[in-house]
């Protein structure tokens, strides 16, 4: 048969040509306006292609309200009049093909209003910026990076992450480690490959599964970390290219890495180059200022109740697990979304159309969200960091829940963290703080976190939180970190919390690394990095979080010696753990614990081991045979000198 694709004529008539391939046609249009167009990302924005055998650039952007839309570039002189872009209905998508152009190319869209203003907006598909202060987008080609990570992605479709090990290093690549400033690198920027095999070596010593990357998508200022978006489908140019960006999660997965970034749906920043009234009007954001504003953060508020909206957020989220292989998305201040009234005064927001402060909209965008990446996407992860009491976030979106994977367990963290900064004096009268997470442990998939916002805004670094002399700081945030791996959940930490950061964390500066010289960071290094490979060893540390079987206390109530016990219990009955953690700096030479069974107990960590700086003799016991003897209300029981501020875990 003849090739109709080439206009030769076939029984007298001429073949129709088909359009090249990344021009929007009426039904990526209809899939748009439906809000299902989930690789919308390979129509819209710039994409190197060709187009009758001729190679060009094909650019495509959303602005329904304008009355003219222009291409400008380097490539005209930024002059609007010499590349108009055609309107395409019914949505109001402008393209235009541009023959010649290349990867490399600067470039903004011209947008005439209706009321006759001329905006310069940055593309909002775009997948490369302008190095900051410049605002413009970077025609770029994604399909040239060779992927070798296969493996990594193939094992992962077949995990459930709820029963599998997961303890995240939360980094911000800018202030992680920083080279000398320089004219070509000012802030001493780590580019992502550099950062990737100097993180991933760190990653791999101190037994983390997974990094958890802030602030990645492109945004123009540095001390938002990111959080203040301009560019949703832009690793940010801070750090190098999009290539630089894929070379990186790819060497993380080649590495047994997984990765998770933080993802900024509820709000977007003012920017004149950005998404705010991008053609003129409310396009992105709600049009009431009750609805489409935050009084408190300067910022818009994306407008769910539009399909092109959503659209835009869910392929997004789509474009960095599919298009950039992240195993998972952190979503940001989701409580902001779910409340019509978060941070607002009365008459500041609107009620929904029951009179109530749920926004509906923002409900039903979650739930379509998380039910599509998961569904697509088996194994990875969507996690809210939700504040508030809502119901079921973790729950089946057809069970009325929100559907994501997992939720921060911020009640625990402001709970351990009131207790913790304590005298020890103190703490017998505050002991519910540190039990009172376990009343509502299996009501959501929880993840404990100490993130960076713990450590920012005068709160203190984590060791500097902790009361007592310098020793005493160093181990109390020992048996801290002791209690948070044994409770249920799985675990997240902020870089420099694990070798005892002094200064709070700022984006300006990296990480105090020469504290690595000193014997007390030195030892809580191996500390924690001792924890994290107990916890990838042991299932029943991970495999159990949501089964109340998997959790049990021996003494809740010992508030007077501030000590807490208890058992993580493993399906098959063995390698069980018993932790026991000691508050206070009183040495307890008598102290008796209560145990489930007539076992021996191997004691399998303890923080008084000379090789994490303790005083333990080296001919101290390792295995303690429990005899028929009451304690904590069981049967059977064991005696154990706890030091000081003292942890021990043992495997039965």
């Amino acid at each position: 048969m003849g090739d109709k694709t080439k206009g030769t004529k076939k029984e007298g008539k001429k073949a129709k040509k088909i359009p090249f391939p990344q021009k929007i046609t009426e039904f990526d249009q209809y899939l748009f306006g439906q809000g299902t167009h989930y690789d919308i990302y390979t129509k819209l924005g710039a994409h190197v292609t060709q187009k009758d055998g001729e190679k060009g650039v094909y650019f495509a952007v959303w602005a329904p309200n304008a009355s003219r839309v222009c291409l400008v570039g380097n490539f005209n002189s930024w002059d609007g009049s010499r590349h108009e872009m055609t309107r395409n209905e019914p949505n109001g998508i402008y393209d235009i093909f541009v023959p010649g152009l290349d990867v490399g190319e600067m470039y903004k869209y011209q947008i005439t209003t209706k009321d006759g203003r001329q905006l310069f907006k940055a593309d909002p598909y775009g997948n490369y910026a302008e190095m900051r202060p410049g605002t413009a987008s970077i025609v770029t080609d994604l399909n040239g990076f060779k992927w070798s990570d296969r493996d990594w992605l193939d094992r992962r479709r077949k995990r459930d992450m709820k029963e599998e090990p997961l303890s995240i290093y939360e980094v911000h690549i800018g202030s992680w480690k920083k080279h000398p400033a320089s004219d070509a690198n000012p802030k001493g920027f780590y580019n992502y490959r550099e950062f990737a095999h100097e993180a991933a070596k760190y990653v791999k010593e101190m037994g983390y599964t997974h990094v958890e990357l802030m602030g990645i998508a492109e945004h123009p200022f540095d001390g938002s970390w990111g959080y203040q978006v301009t560019g949703y489908y832009a690793p940010t140019s801070r750090y190098g290219t999009p290539e630089d960006f894929m070379y990186m999660i790819n060497y993380f997965h080649r590495n047994k890495i997984g990765v998770i970034l933080d993802w900024v749906p509820a709000h977007f920043p003012r920017d004149s180059h950005g998404l705010a009234e991008f053609d003129g009007t409310c396009v992105y954001e709600y049009a009431d200022p009750r609805k489409g504003e935050h009084p408190d953060w300067g910022t818009k508020i994306f407008d769910y109740s539009k399909n092109e909206v959503k659209n835009f957020l869910i392929a997004n989220a789509l474009f960095w697990v599919e298009k950039m292989h992240v195993d998972g998305l952190r979503v940001d201040a989701v409580a902001s979304m779910l409340y019509l009234d978060y941070g607002k005064q009365d008459g500041q927001w609107v009620a929904n159309k029951y009179g109530g402060n749920k926004n509906l909209e923002a409900i039903e965008f979650f739930k379509h969200l998380n039910t599509c990446l998961l569904g697509r996407n088996p194994g990875t992860m969507m996690i809210a960091e939700e504040s508030t009491a809502w119901p079921r976030v973790t729950g089946r979106a057809e069970d009325d829940g929100l559907g994501f994977t997992f939720k921060w367990n911020m009640g625990w963290m402001h709970d351990f963290l009131d207790y913790m900064k304590l005298d020890p004096y103190f703490r017998k009268d505050n002991h519910n703080k540190m039990t009172f997470a376990m009343m509502y442990a299996y009501s959501e998939n929880y993840v404990l976190v100490l993130s960076h916002d713990e450590v920012v805004h005068l709160k203190c670094s984590m060791i500097n939180k902790m009361p007592g002399i310098y020793e005493d700081k160093f181990a109390n945030l020992k048996a801290g970190y002791t209690f948070m791996m044994g409770h249920p959940g799985k675990k997240l930490l902020f870089m420099g919390q694990d070798f005892g950061q002094f200064q709070e964390w700022s984006e300006e500066r990296e990480l105090d690394w020469y504290l690595l010289g000193e014997d007390q960071h030195i030892w809580l290094k191996e500390y924690v990095k001792r924890l994290l490979h107990i916890y990838r060893k042991y299932r029943v540390l991970y495999d159990r979080d949501n089964a109340p079987g998997g959790f049990e206390w021996i003494n809740a109530d010992d508030c007077y010696r501030s000590i807490f016990s208890f058992v993580r219990l493993s399906k098959s009955g063995k390698k069980n753990l018993l932790f026991v953690c000691n508050f206070t700096p009183m040495v307890r030479e008598d102290y008796r614990v209560g145990v489930p069974a007539r076992r021996t107990y191997k004691l399998i960590l303890d923080s008084d081991s000379p090789e994490f700086g303790g005083k333990a003799p080296q001919d101290k016991p390792l295995c303690y045979k429990a005899e028929k003897k009451e304690c904590d209300g069981r049967k059977y029981s064991f005696a154990y000198s706890l030091p000081a501020y003292g942890v021990a875990v043992f495997e039965f």
